[in-house]
């Protein structure tokens, strides 16, 4: 089939006007016939690719493959302008585009693991087809099936160039490109995506991708494979976990005579924390005086209504976990001596009730390390109320640990641990060693940069 327009990759001929461009779809399933649709109706063309005959008779007649809103029409009408067509197999496909779209099905097996065989079964006849292909033009294969992370890496790419006998990266593109499709409002969500995510490890590779999305108003993420492949789960896990938690609130609502959806409705009026970017990076444990507390009350209030509530249940353990996961790669280290920079639960503050970071420090010295603390915001003689009645109370021994000489405590760390984001922390660069070890809770970019050797508890 003639193209429209073959890629002709000059900045001018870009910057000019449209891009066009031959692709094959690989999977007529509900991902890839949406895909297809779209593509095709965008003024791509399009070969849809099944070894289904029943798939591929259907998309020829100008039929859906299956029930989703406009996809049938835009179907009908890309197959009567010959903008799309289906054949059974990449054989026919490679030979007359330039890139493949993977959207097979990866469905879970019986134990849980993913089921990547029509993955590899795809790439390698992709692959076959490109060893004969008789244009040199660069092809680029997109995978947009849900892969876990390290599958385009240690499967896809291997495949490829198994198959092939080309190198990936050089005689061919590859990228993940994960799609956010949800069944019923599929065309829409195609055409109104939350972000457009590219994950690839060339620079020409990201450029010819972001081509086709290019007329979506959407932000637009160039990044590695890997970031791409985890970004999908990420959000789908965050989807379940929003599912649980809305129902496991419910059922407490309920229980309590409180409709669920009033309580609901005024939770995500807050776009400042609620519905944000508020509290999801990763890194150390939550602590103070009201998450812990708080958690802890919803969930005894949940056992005295004899409600089973898995994810709030969870919460505290899982926290508890991260502190205890920070302990031991303080251990793996392999040295004794600690320096323990900001133990308040989060900077700017002196509350060091339920803090994750003397939680730590407690474990550290339990197990014999020779820790020394510095925090410009605790002293002993400055607190008030429930925080130095706390401190009283609970740890009265980490005050002798505890120096207001940040220089002094530094010189005594085999291993700077950074408890917090305090703005003193962000210039210790030109102050550290060498031959010291920085772990770090707080993610303090900076301090990556320097000699000493950096880690993070998620990075």
């Amino acid at each position: 089939m003639a193209p429209k327009l073959h890629p002709v990759f000059t900045k001018d001929t870009l910057d000019r006007q449209r891009f066009y461009m031959d692709i094959a779809v690989y999977g007529l399933g509900y991902v890839g016939a949406v895909s297809a649709a779209c593509l095709a109706r965008d003024g791509h063309t399009v070969i849809g690719v099944d070894p289904q005959p029943s798939k591929v008779d259907l998309i020829n007649s100008g039929q859906a493959p299956m029930i989703e809103g406009c996809v049938g029409e835009i179907i009908s009408s890309a197959v009567s302008s010959g903008d799309l067509r289906a054949v059974g197999s990449a054989e026919e496909a490679v030979p007359e585009t330039d890139l493949s779209f993977i959207c097979v099905g990866t469905p879970s097996r019986r134990n849980g693991s993913l089921d990547t065989s029509a993955v590899v079964r795809v790439c390698e006849q992709i692959g076959e087809a490109l060893k004969v292909k008789s244009t040199n033009r660069r092809h680029t294969i997109v995978v947009r099936s849900t892969i876990l992370p390290g599958t385009m890496r240690e499967l896809v790419v291997p495949t490829l160039e198994a198959a092939s006998g080309m190198k990936a990266g050089e005689d061919f593109g590859v990228a993940n490109n994960p799609e956010f499709l949800r069944e019923g409002t599929a065309v829409y969500d195609y055409d109104n995506p939350p972000k457009t995510v590219i994950g690839a490890d060339d620079a020409e590779t990201h450029r010819i991708v972001a081509r086709l999305y290019e007329h979506l108003d959407a932000p637009m993420v160039l990044t590695s494979m890997k970031v791409g492949e985890l970004v999908k789960y990420a959000d789908n896990a965050w989807h379940a976990v929003k599912v649980a938690f809305g129902n496991e609130i419910g059922n407490i609502s309920k229980a309590v005579g409180v409709d669920s959806h009033d309580v609901m409705d005024i939770f995500v009026k807050d776009r400042k924390l609620n519905i944000s970017n508020a509290y999801l990076k990763p890194g150390f444990a939550f602590g103070g005086s009201c998450l812990p507390k708080d958690v802890r009350a919803l969930t005894y209030k949940g056992r005295q209504l004899d409600l089973e509530l898995p994810l709030l249940n969870s919460v505290l353990p899982s926290n508890t976990r991260q502190i205890d996961r920070a302990f031991e790669h303080i251990e793996r280290i392999g040295k004794r001596r600690i320096a323990f920079l900001g133990v308040s639960f989060k900077p700017g503050t002196d509350d060091l009730r339920e803090s994750p970071q003397i939680e730590l420090v407690e474990k550290l010295i339990g197990k014999g390390y020779d820790v020394r603390i510095y925090d410009k915001n605790v002293h002993m003689a400055k607190l008030m109320g429930a925080n130095r009645e706390f401190v009283i109370e609970k740890i009265p021994h980490i005050f002798q640990l505890l120096s207001d000489d940040l220089d002094d405590v530094l010189t005594h760390g085999q291993i700077v641990v950074i408890g917090n984001n305090a703005p003193e922390f962000h210039s210790l660069s030109k102050r550290l060693h060498p031959s010291q070890t920085i772990y770090d809770l707080a993610r303090i970019d900076e301090l990556s940069e320097t000699e000493a050797a950096y880690d993070g508890v998620n990075w």
